[in-house]
């Protein structure tokens, strides 16, 4: 917030960046089915081999979705209701009123 940056957009954009890395993680949830499923065709399929096979889609989703946020913050897009890219902190006029310990003078 101190750097201008809404909240909900700072949100969104780590949204982005731990989705990319969901794809190649043996904690996916579909990681073991895939798995199963690849050893069908070929039993010497193994974590390595889908790993390896999952590395340039995630490659590709870090690719458009960094895109996608650069767009997202050049054309000023709103997040959600209300909510745009950027933050504007509220004057410090309160702060400047209080004394020491927050108590007004």
């Amino acid at each position: 917030m101190l750097l201008g940056i809404s909240p909900e957009m700072a949100t969104a954009a780590y949204r982005m960046g731990d989705s990319v890395t969901n794809i190649a993680t043996p904690l996916m949830s579909y990681f073991p089915l895939i798995l199963t499923f690849a050893q069908r065709w070929d039993p010497r399929f193994g974590l390595g081999s889908l790993l390896s096979t999952m590395i340039p889609y995630a490659g590709a989703f870090l690719v458009a979705g960094l895109i996608m946020v650069a767009l997202w913050v050049a054309l000023d897009l709103p997040v959600g209701p209300g909510v745009g890219v950027y933050y504007d902190l509220p004057p410090r006029e309160a702060a400047a009123v209080a004394g020491p310990g927050g108590v007004a003078r």
